[in-house]
């Protein structure tokens, strides 16, 4: 077994005049092996919703004072079937005696982490090739376009698959569960990141793609980005951290850290937080900035690099608890979730300023989100959800359609809740979404695609999970993730089986909608996100 992320001791529970502390004593007392073994669990399956110290984001709060109402029997039916909001079924992921285990785990007082400061980066990072050492053409002929950066979540590796051969390329090991890949400026480096904090910057342009250097964040961290302002093209990275809550500017091409930024503060409620997550982050094109997304404040912050010794930062309140988003068509306006307060913040990257909040049906969930040009109602940016059955559409643009922008235009029926990701191309037809974390099986299966030319007319849904002809298995074979090439002819979906079962990307064919093939291969461990080269390189969705 690998070692914790962090010391798991044994801790005495105190619940003062509440709560049957005999009850809790009896149900939920583990052994220091036991809370080991919960806590690496936890770390991997519950952390990212509900946070390390358990305080609530997108998923509840499990702390004691909570978790301990409910009692051990319904904690293990929670866990065991999921629930309507967006929280998938543990049943066919985690064994009986794992679910009671996290039942009782999660009525114990959290441990705290360690911090994880400017000592513990430099002691982390490994210059594996020199700038000057590294090819000065490239040294392969792959078409690296239509390279796709496919995260292998269980394996802690990622996939660089040809996407003209649909050949996997080369498989890199990274860390634990990559929640994004990032392209530099140029096209040559992809920027990854692990939910354990570990960076690696890959080189695409060796005969195999290779890591030239690497760094451990934090303890935990979901986002990266690059500097993409003209004169600052990859000349510094900046990572986020979910634990510690903070940030950090490094070089671009080496990775070596120079600048940690704490997010810990106020919420736009104007109390404490100690874990204010850094949920997403992006680059502006139109002057030298990051828009920096903090969870749990509600807090957004525009994050100047053009002297990171007096750093200026410029705070925008918004709404709690922030997540992903992306740009709109014109990259002026950046919308992103604020999934527990049902809306979306925009930010207006000219201004510096909060353009709107813009409410939604249940818990806002779009990745990077979609641009296309409504029928009606002009230009409008899409997101999915995971506690609505919906994909809202809101107008984005107050220059030519005023009585349209900043506001939900229509509400589209998606095949079920629990969306992850909605997805179109510029030179598409049609609005793809997919239902995940739905917990009915066909659901959780299957995708949305409508056409954006007629929204009136009935969507088509389709059981990619089908396609992909794989073998009966006991875990639900989760679609996610539409992907496009690079000339938007094809859109690429992971079928997300159990991590000892077999998985596939299934590609489809955008103008028929038919299966044009299926990529099986062993090594493609729980296969979830997907970033090709060039959508991902300019901002493409």
């Amino acid at each position: 077994m690998k070692k914790p992320y962090f010391a798991a001791s044994v801790l005495a529970m105190s619940v003062a005049g509440v709560f049957n502390v005999a009850f809790a004593a009896d149900e939920a007392a583990l052994t220091a092996e036991q809370k080991v073994t919960a806590s690496k669990i936890y770390f991997e399956r519950c952390a990212g919703c509900h946070g390390i110290l358990r305080k609530g984001a997108t998923g509840k709060n499990l702390e004691p004072v909570n978790t301990l109402k409910l009692g051990h029997a319904r904690l293990e039916k929670i866990i065991s079937y999921g629930t309507d909001g967006g929280m998938v079924n543990f049943d066919d992921i985690l064994t009986k005696d794992e679910i009671s285990l996290m039942a009782s785990y999660i009525q114990q007082t959290p441990d705290t982490p360690p911090e994880w400061g400017m000592k513990d980066m430099m002691n982390s990072w490994k210059l594996v090739i020199k700038p000057e050492d590294r090819p000065k053409k490239p040294m392969n002929k792959i078409n690296l376009k239509n390279v796709f950066s496919v995260t292998l979540r269980d394996s802690g590796e990622v996939a660089l698959i040809d996407g003209d051969t649909k050949q996997i390329w080369g498989i890199v090991k990274t860390g634990y569960a990559v929640h994004i890949s990032r392209l530099s400026a140029s096209g040559r480096y992809v920027y990854v990141i692990g939910r354990d904090g570990k960076l690696d910057l890959i080189d695409l342009w060796f005969e195999k793609p290779t890591v030239v250097a690497t760094l451990k964040v934090g303890i935990e961290a979901r986002s990266v980005e690059t500097s993409k302002f003209k004169g600052y093209e990859d000349k510094y990275a900046i990572a986020g951290s979910y634990w510690p809550p903070q940030y950090v500017i490094t070089d671009g091409d080496t990775l070596k850290p120079l600048k940690i930024v704490s997010t810990r503060g106020m919420t736009v409620d104007g109390e404490y937080h100690p874990e204010p997550r850094v949920a997403s982050i992006v680059a502006t094109e139109g002057k030298p900035e990051w828009v920096v997304n903090i969870k749990e404040t509600g807090m957004i912050r525009l994050v100047d690099y053009s002297d990171i010794k007096n750093l200026k930062e410029t705070t925008i309140e918004s709404a709690k608890f922030l997540h992903d988003g992306g740009w709109d068509s014109t990259k002026r306006y950046f919308l992103v979730a604020a999934n527990a307060s049902n809306k979306v913040a925009v930010v207006d990257t000219k201004t510096g300023k909060l353009a709107a909040l813009v409410d939604t049906k249940a818990k806002p969930h779009p990745g990077r989100g979609a641009n296309f040009v409504h029928p009606k109602f002009g230009p409008v940016w899409a997101t999915s959800h995971l506690g609505a059955d919906v994909i809202t559409l809101i107008g984005t643009d107050p220059a030519k359609h005023p009585q349209q922008a900043w506001k939900v235009v229509q509400e589209l029926k998606n095949h079920g809740s629990g969306s992850l990701f909605v997805k179109t191309h510029p030179k598409s037809h049609h609005l793809y979404a997919d239902s995940p974390l739905n917990p009915d099986k066909e659901n959780a299966e299957s995708v949305t695609v409508y056409d954006i030319r007629d929204l009136d007319k009935p969507p088509v849904i389709i059981n990619v999970a089908k396609m992909a002809d794989l073998p009966e298995a006991k875990a639900v074979k989760r679609v996610v993730q539409a992907e496009y090439n690079a000339d938007g002819t094809e859109v690429w979906y992971s079928i997300w089986a159990g991590k000892t079962e077999p998985s596939a990307i299934v590609v489809l064919d955008d103008k028929t909608l038919k299966m044009k093939a299926v990529i099986k291969d062993p090594r493609l461990i729980t296969p979830t996100g997907k970033f090709n080269v060039y959508n991902t390189q300019h901002d493409i969705y």
